[in-house]
């Protein structure tokens, strides 16, 4: 089983994955094509896609039952004692244009203090 995920690629890709592989929903294609086929797909993927992103999972003999590849992804797969493992970014704090207030805020000093 094969499935390949395709985001913000261009339409003339989606027709041309759409020979061996059926698109259940926009840019999400699953099939069983051969391994020649999946490498020459994933090959016309990483040719056509400019700008966009791709991920390729497939089912293998492994303890996971299945392995994938991405393509510019920001998630990367790493291999960890023989499994793949998703590697995230950290985020990087974001800096708000306006400071938070600080302190308690009336109504919760009322509640606190009994104040009503």
């Amino acid at each position: 089983m094969t499935v390949l995920i395709l985001t913000n690629c261009p339409a003339g890709l989606r027709g041309f994955l759409t020979r061996w592989l059926m698109e259940i929903a926009p840019g999400v294609f699953i099939g069983g094509p051969s391994a020649r086929i999946r490498q020459a797909l994933w090959d016309g993927v990483h040719q056509y896609a400019d700008t966009g992103r791709a991920l390729l999972a497939y089912s293998t003999n492994n303890e996971q039952g299945f392995t994938f590849e991405t393509r510019d992804h920001k998630w990367q797969p790493i291999d960890h004692e023989g499994l793949t493992l998703i590697r995230r970014p950290k985020n990087q704090p974001t800096i708000s244009a306006t400071p938070s207030p600080t302190g308690w805020s009336k109504a919760s000093k009322r509640r606190r203090y009994g104040k009503r």
